[in-house]
């Protein structure tokens, strides 16, 4: 299972996910800190849970940081998040 799997099942264990894509940028970032040549260190992902109703940004992120917490302890460098209940995903698309 490469990182993206990983990130994907991670956050579908821990949250109760409705819609998630998970995309690795690392190459976009060779030669920079923390960028390693067999990539799999830069990620951006955007991830839409009714969980996250009430949280504020800073809340939903430090969610998902945790339960990424072994990624990034295993050379998971950058992790951009964009964090969505299913209403700020809805009115996104209108």
């Amino acid at each position: 299972m490469n990182r993206a799997e990983r990130i994907q099942a991670a956050l579908q264990n821990g949250l109760d996910v409705q819609r998630i894509e998970v995309r690795d940028d690392s190459h976009m970032h060779a030669g920079h800190a923390g960028a390693r040549p067999e990539g799999e260190t830069h990620f951006d992902v955007v991830i839409v849970s009714p969980d996250f109703a009430g949280q504020s940004r800073v809340v939903r992120q430090r969610s998902v940081y945790a339960l990424l917490s072994a990624e990034f302890e295993g050379g998971l460098h950058a992790l951009s998040v964009r964090a969505l209940t299913p209403v700020e995903a809805q009115s996104e698309t209108n």
